[in-house]
């Protein structure tokens, strides 16, 4: 079993439990940000996210079962109170938890049902190659992102298009796509960014990251752009455990070389990712 499929089994073995981030990552043999990490990449989802979804699912289908107690219900879901229970509950569903138990049904309630692991995702990876990288400076347009908000991401590389080429500083020709900041949540920023000399003239409205030299694993992914989420995948929850390799604290960027088409997304790219050693 890879990582996520471990710390699927483990949350839907322990839903009434009060599990932390940490259980996970323990039940599934990797650290916290590498868990993290893995589950996004695998099912759009971050960890903890998935288990409240599930958990208020759960307690969706008791109340409309016609369960008595509310409290009782909110309780097993891990909630201490009525009311974080009823707040948790519409900010999920957009109904409240009497309503559910009046109308006797979650017909009208998107469910998260457990997730079941597909292998088509992961696909043949072909062996990286490992780099070095000189320090550098990357600008751009940047949003913060969580693991089921970063189908935007095309939206903010649309965005940034025209600025290519008209930027104070620019160097060469490749576009970087930079991932910083990420928490135990499955949020972090996302940059699409170039090379730039400095920070100084640049419009304020940009983003700023600073590349330290460091050793990457990079990896090609050849196929269309819109199959990345595939080799993403392979590369945490697949390549990564059986490596030996650890992930070291840096940004981790996808490249975008000449070869790369932005309008039919075909061309390649490159996955750099950070480790120790």
């Amino acid at each position: 079993m890879n990582p996520t499929e471990k710390a699927l089994w483990f949350v839907e073995s322990h839903l009434p439990d009060a599990i932390s981030l940490d259980d996970v990552a323990a039940s599934s043999g990797v650290s916290r940000f590498h868990v993290t990490r893995a589950f996004g990449a695998a099912t759009g989802r971050s960890v903890m996210g998935y288990m409240r979804a599930r958990r208020l699912s759960e307690a969706a289908r008791k109340l409309a079962g016609g369960a008595r107690d509310i409290l009782s219900v909110a309780l097993d879901a891990g909630y201490g109170s009525h009311e974080a229970f009823t707040r948790a509950f519409r900010d999920q569903f957009g109904t409240t938890p009497e309503l559910v138990r009046a109308q006797g049904s979650t017909q009208n309630l998107d469910l998260v049902e457990p997730i079941l692991m597909a292998s088509s995702l992961l696909t043949t990876l072909e062996p990286p190659r490992f780099e070095t990288s000189r320090p550098f400076l990357i600008a751009g347009l940047g949003e913060r992102y969580s693991c089921e908000t970063s189908a935007g991401i095309p939206m903010l590389w649309q965005r940034f298009g025209p600025y290519i080429g008209n930027i104070p500083g620019e160097i060469g020709d490749v576009a970087y796509g930079v991932c910083v900041n990420g928490d135990d949540a499955g949020n972090f920023d996302y940059i699409a960014g170039v090379e730039v000399a400095d920070f100084s003239e640049l419009p304020k409205e940009f983003f700023r990251v600073r590349v330290p030299a460091q050793k990457y694993a990079v990896f090609s992914h050849r196929e269309h752009i819109s199959t990345i989420r595939r080799t993403v995948n392979t590369i945490w929850n697949k390549w990564l455990p059986a490596s030996g390799h650890e992930i070291a604290d840096a940004p981790d960027f996808e490249r975008y070389g000449p070869e790369f088409d932005p309008r039919s997304g075909n061309g390649g790219l490159e996955i750099w990712l950070p480790v120790k050693g």
